[in-house]
């Protein structure tokens, strides 16, 4: 019963007269006689406590150490979730600079890259028709040399735009000529000859309509053929158009140029017009700017067909109509200046 726990050592707490009397009543005896078997007694029940003491102390270190592990345990289960939740974090970032710089770096590379490349990346046939332009352009500027160098340029570069088969075309190309007097021969040779380089370029012809030729013409019938000429035309494969003597039309009849001049919303758009407009005066002075000579033709134009002077003008034009005109017409107004050394009868 001394092996059996605590409730033995309860018992022997709870008796301690019993074993006072037996020690009273018993005579001591010697030593060597008979064994004290109470002090072994009292020796086994310091050791029971000792040993259960020992064993709660182990058991209480085992279970607060394994509280401990477990608290450990949880407190790293959240970290490691929240570094895994940081390190996709940093990964998605990198991603979305990587897009992102990429997204600005491919048009700048590719933008780059096209004008150097456009020649190899034409059709072969775009190639021949702009191979075919420059030769025609490079020899009339040989022929035509008194002329101011921006009307070759600009006008270079604004009818190859329209060449090359790359570009998108979302309005036609418009260009006014004009010039004074003494250089009428000049602007018709001229004009004509470009827009048969444009053409023949492109293996086509060009359309031709001589103001002159309707001036004395009613109003309304000069705008049913000029829509007639140029809708057939075009409708034909034809490319460009040159209107000689522009001013000499009726005032009535040039509202027919909205409807082919128009920035967004003219009938064709992949076409050219040149048109032709000759002044009053005798000459036109080399210093003058290109602004001002747009301004001096725009008032030319404005005083001949809105003049009071001549009623079916004045009554089939207004300010507001010839502003709209103006405003389609008016893309590159370039002035011409005279030659020496062309054809007496040419430029038909």
């Amino acid at each position: 019963c001394l092996l059996t726990g605590s409730s033995s050592i309860n018992f022997l707490q709870e008796n301690p007269i019993k074993e006072k009397a037996y020690d009273s009543n018993e005579p001591e005896k010697p030593s060597g006689h008979r064994p004290n078997i109470y002090t072994p007694l009292k020796e086994r029940k310091a050791d029971f406590l000792e040993k259960n003491q020992e064993h709660h102390s182990v058991t209480s270190q085992s279970r607060s150490k394994f509280q401990d592990q477990s608290s450990i345990g949880k407190q790293s289960q959240p970290l490691a979730k929240k570094g895994g939740k940081l390190k996709r974090g940093f990964h998605k970032i990198w991603t979305l600079l990587l897009v992102l710089l990429i997204s600005i770096l491919l048009p700048y590379v590719l933008w780059s890259g096209i004008p150097s490349l456009l020649d190899a990346t034409l059709s072969s046939r775009d190639t021949q028709i702009l191979q075919a332009f420059r030769a025609r352009m490079k020899k009339l500027r040989n022929t035509y040399q008194s002329q101011d160098p921006n009307l070759w340029k600009r006008t270079h570069v604004f009818l190859e735009k329209h060449l090359n088969a790359s570009h998108l075309h979302l309005e036609p190309a418009i260009l006014l000529f004009t010039a004074g007097q003494e250089a009428e021969k000049a602007l018709r040779c001229l004009s004509n000859e470009i827009a048969d380089a444009f053409a023949f370029s492109q293996n086509a012809t060009t359309i031709k309509i001589n103001g002159a030729d309707k001036a004395i013409l009613d109003s309304d019938v000069v705008k049913l053929e000029v829509d007639d000429e140029l809708s057939s035309g075009f409708r034909e494969g034809k490319k460009v158009a040159v209107v000689h003597r522009f001013e000499l039309l009726p005032a009535g009849s040039t509202l027919i140029f909205y409807k082919y001049c128009d920035h967004e919303n003219a009938a064709f758009k992949d076409v050219v017009l040149l048109l032709t407009v000759l002044l009053d005066e005798q000459s036109l002075r080399k210093s003058l700017t290109l602004q001002e000579v747009e301004e001096k033709v725009r008032d030319f134009l404005w005083a001949k067909f809105t003049s009071s002077d001549v009623p079916s003008s004045y009554n089939s034009m207004d300010t507001d109509k010839l502003s709209g005109l103006w405003s389609r017409i008016s893309h590159l107004v370039l002035p011409v200046w005279p030659e020496k050394g062309l054809p007496v009868e040419g430029c038909a």
